[in-house]
């Protein structure tokens, strides 16, 4: 993922805690641990994707390569809805109810998909919580102890087994993978 997508991230070096907030202001410690000769890396506060940035060069240059992309001027539409034409396919019936609806197929399918979103907002958040955890354990703490019972206890929903198996970690990667494992 592209450091210039991410609202705020956290960098490691091993199992060391050692920058944590915007990218702008991870990327000069990032930086200068990377000319250290230190391994980094670096995951979104949001999901525990990786982030890469672009070290090379200077400071400011490496800064400057935060700043955002231009976007790309978009066709007709409505794009200050963002709206997106895609392709649906359903059966004749559905289509022939969806006619029916107040407002059309399009507003009758948008309605649908909010309140699908609404009624899976909890268990999503669950589900992605747990994904984020996993992804960034992997990554960092693979070789901890507990690392195996950590993981089976993330996705069996047991939060003090969880606990338990990461009370000997790092304090850094603790705290950090709880943050994902409790939502």
């Amino acid at each position: 993922m592209s450091a210039a997508e991410v609202k705020s991230c956290t960098a490691f070096s091993g199992h060391r805690l050692i920058a944590s907030g915007a990218p702008r202001e991870v990327v000069a410690v990032v930086k200068a641990a990377v000319e250290a000769g230190e391994g980094v890396l670096v995951f979104d506060d949001a999901d525990a994707k990786p982030v890469e940035f672009d070290l090379r060069g200077s400071l400011e240059e490496a800064l400057a390569r935060l700043e955002p992309a231009e976007e790309p001027k978009r066709g007709p539409g409505r794009p200050k809805l963002g709206v997106t034409a895609r392709e649906v396919t359903l059966l004749p019936r559905h289509w022939d109810w969806l006619a029916g609806q107040p407002g059309g197929a399009s507003v009758a399918l948008r309605k649908l998909v909010e309140g699908a979103l609404r009624e899976a907002e909890g268990p999503d958040r669950v589900r992605k919580g747990r994904e984020a955890a996993y992804r960034f354990m992997t990554a960092v703490a693979g070789d901890l102890p507990g690392y195996e019972e950590a993981t089976r206890m993330l996705f069996a929903g047991d939060a003090a087994g969880f606990e338990a198996a990461v009370a000997r970690w790092p304090e850094g990667v603790r705290q950090h993978v709880g943050r994902f494992a409790s939502h």
